[in-house]
């Protein structure tokens, strides 16, 4: 079935596949100069497997050798003010829960730095961000002078930051080995006690709504509250509290090294509710799927589409079609250092929303849904009337 042996996360053998994907682009998050390159950088295989034993879910075909990490991946969220509030509000919650001032803090996978600068900013305190992606210079004011940027990826000799607070969001879904990065994460922060912190996707969301677009290449690894919390439990941490945010999107965990028996938090789910799931999802996958193509086939006749939201979602979502679009498709994106470049697999450009003004779409696929009423009210601004919907295929409002 696959080079993989056992579950990454807790050691079993016993897991099995139930979706797959072939020739998906191994980066969705990685803009091009030309519709070629796009359409040529390597691709993989989703072989999606559930672990049995734990709950876990991950991809068997993963090969870490197709990524290619550099600044040139461009994931930054930080130009929507829908979440620039749901991210400051996060800033402050955690100043105030760890005591965060004047303190040294660890950001594994810090992007861009967007969240690390908060941190920095708001209570006086200093960041080193760890990621390959990491670009000083995207830095403003304070921030630039507060933040310190490790271009590289968390290893054990980072042990040696002295650091009072350490935060992970958004990455360990990008990690095969789950299990061996937390106990290195467990092992730098022995004799430390620092407030640890992550957050994630919750797959609980794309199981039950048959998000396909929401399962990719760099997404190698897949957690809901149950399967989370039972990692940490293994790699000896505390689980303190663990919840849904964003609208149910991510998960947000807060944990420290163990100190006692922790009993399971009343959000985890049993290792059954996940497979129950896991069988809704693989028989309304190929339903959802065919839905969009005969959509697409039918508006190529009828009508002009934009989907906004240019990064994973989006590539996943057109890449697992498999369809050519034509020129009543186009993809726009509120991020400014996305225009002109095109996305992996399918190779379409990306433009600003302003070219709608003159495209004039008759509908246009919003590709998160919680965005929906900040690009309605931006399309309004615009004078742009048209429907939205939602990658699920919702109807959602008229601008």
């Amino acid at each position: 079935m696959s080079g993989i042996a056992s579950c990454p996360a807790c050691d079993s053998r016993n897991f099995s596949l139930f979706y797959e994907v072939h020739g998906v682009p191994a980066h969705n998050s990685l803009v091009f100069d030309s519709p070629q390159e796009a359409r040529d950088f390597p691709k993989g295989d989703l072989k999606i497997a559930f672990c049995e034993g734990c709950g876990f879910i991950f991809n068997t075909a993963f090969d870490p050798s197709l990524l290619a990490y550099s600044p040139a991946y461009e994931d930054q969220q930080s130009f929507s003010e829908t979440f620039n509030q749901f991210a400051r509000k996060l800033a402050t919650d955690l100043i105030e829960r760890h005591g965060l001032q004047g303190k040294n803090i660890v950001e594994i996978g810090c992007g861009k730095g967007d969240f690390l600068a908060s941190l920095s900013t708001l209570a006086n305190n200093r960041g080193t961000g760890i990621d390959p992606t990491a670009i000083h210079e995207r830095l403003q004011g304070d921030a630039a002078d507060r933040v310190t940027f490790l271009r590289e990826f968390y290893s054990e000799r980072h042990a040696e930051l002295d650091f009072d607070f350490l935060c992970c969001r958004h990455t360990l879904e990008h990690i095969p080995d789950v299990g061996d990065f937390m106990r290195t994460v467990r092992a730098s922060v022995e004799g430390k006690n620092p407030g640890i912190f992550f957050e994630l996707p919750d797959v609980t969301r794309v199981l039950e709504d048959v998000a396909y677009w929401d399962m990719y290449y760099e997404h190698c690894s897949y957690f809901d509250p149950g399967s989370l919390a039972r990692l940490f439990r293994y790699c000896d941490f505390d689980v303190l509290d663990l919840q849904r945010a964003y609208d149910d999107q991510y998960l947000v965990l807060n944990a420290r090294p163990r100190r006692r028996s922790n009993e399971p938090l009343p959000i985890e789910g049993s290792v059954d509710q996940t497979r129950r799931a896991v069988k809704q999802f693989a028989r309304s996958v190929a339903i959802i799927t065919d839905g969009w193509r005969r959509y697409f086939e039918n508006a190529s006749r009828k009508k002009r589409v934009a989907i906004w939201g240019s990064g994973s979602k989006c590539v996943a979502f057109l890449t697992t079609l498999g369809i050519a679009l034509g020129d009543n498709v186009v993809i726009v994106d509120i991020n400014p250092h996305r225009h002109g470049k095109f996305i992996p697999g399918t190779g379409m450009e990306i433009s600003s929303p302003k070219i709608l003004c003159d495209f004039k779409p008759h509908e246009v696929i919003v590709m998160n849904e919680i965005y929906t009423a900040e690009i309605g009210a931006e399309l309004g601004k615009m004078g742009v009337e048209t429907r939205l919907m939602t990658a699920d295929g919702t109807m959602k409002a008229t601008a």
